[in-house]
């Protein structure tokens, strides 16, 4: 095993696949000669040249769709969004046409592409900067949206999806590039659709995904000192998603806090939240917490935008209240 960087692990993963299978090729801004904004295309210019590696104009809307057409075409294209903020200038490409190509060509066609980069919020960016938009791409049929939290599960993902015939929307987190972790040295695929026990516990259930997991293990840390025994699910997979793993816990803790660093309304979060209120009712001795953020655009100030997101704290407190010990 390595101990490696998240970014390096995504860097792995695109070095191999695009080794293992000539139809792969990476295209958006800055992932060429400047070697992407967060430094994940390092050295592959240089090894695979142009145009397997495409620095392309700042115009989501049409690089994307290209890409759409690559994959329609044979190619299986990698097209890196410096942030998914400005993926919503991309977005119909992605929901209306990679989305549905294979339903609209009955079965004929199929797209393999990828749509990556970071999500969520960072800091110091504002509202315009600082959005998980999870919600914009898990809620549509015919994508699958994964997202990991450590250095193994994002080589492993990446690799994955890839190889996927469909198209898959992968969310990363800006501050967690630097993040380090063992990561084996041989081959291996994380499977997309298939959650991960990060922590056994028994008196709680916390489920998360992405940069929250990390709140959620340091929450667990900190009720382990007061008698409190939590059980964390990291996701991974939003679209599809492993309900079975999420039942098979609640139903031997009986109480669920659900955490999803986007806003409230309609989020994944609040939809986990309703499966597990639907599915696990009688095995549920009190209502699924959710912990999101705020209900507002995020603030500019460090206190603030600190203040208007999850913390282990606010993940504490949740379960707490749902043990009744608040």
């Amino acid at each position: 095993m390595a101990e490696i960087a998240i970014r390096e692990a995504l860097r792995q993963a695109l070095d191999e696949e695009m080794e293992r299978d000539e139809r792969v090729l990476i295209m958006g801004e800055e992932v060429g000669e400047y070697e992407g904004a967060y430094k994940v295309t390092r050295g592959l210019l240089d090894k695979y040249g142009v145009p397997r590696v495409m620095d392309t104009p700042i115009a989501e809307l049409g690089f994307t769709g290209l890409g759409v057409g690559a994959a329609l075409g044979g190619l299986r294209p990698v097209v890196e969004w410096m942030t998914f903020n400005f993926s919503l200038l991309a977005i119909d490409q992605v929901i209306n046409n990679a989305a549905k190509m294979r339903h609209m060509s009955g079965g004929q066609l199929s797209c393999p592409i990828v749509f990556r980069g970071p999500n969520g919020p960072a800091e110091y960016l504002s509202s315009q900067h600082s959005q998980a938009l999870q919600s914009f791409y898990a809620h549509v049929p015919g994508i699958k949206v994964v997202a990991f939290s450590n250095p193994y599960d994002a080589k492993g993902l990446l690799k994955s999806a890839i190889r996927d015939d469909n198209p898959v929307v992968m969310l990363e987190s800006e501050m967690t590039y630097g993040l380090t972790g063992e990561v084996p040295e041989e081959e291996y695929l994380v499977p997309i659709g298939e959650a991960r026990v990060m922590r056994e516990g028994t008196d709680a259930t916390v489920i998360s995904f992405s940069k929250p997991v990390h709140y959620c293990m340091r929450a667990a840390e900190e009720l382990e000192k007061q008698g409190v025994s939590v059980e964390v699910i990291d996701l991974r997979s939003l679209r599809p998603l492993d309900e079975a793993a999420i039942y098979a816990s609640v139903r031997k803790t009986n109480r669920a806090v659900v955490v999803d660093e986007a806003w409230p309304v309609a989020s994944v979060g609040s939809h986990v939240g309703w499966l597990i209120s639907k599915n696990c009712f009688d095995d549920l001795d009190a209502p699924v917490e959710l912990v999101s953020s705020e209900d507002v655009p995020m603030p500019y100030n460090h206190n603030m935008e600190l203040a208007v997101q999850p913390s282990s704290e606010k993940i504490v407190a949740a379960v707490k209240r749902a043990a009744y010990m608040d």
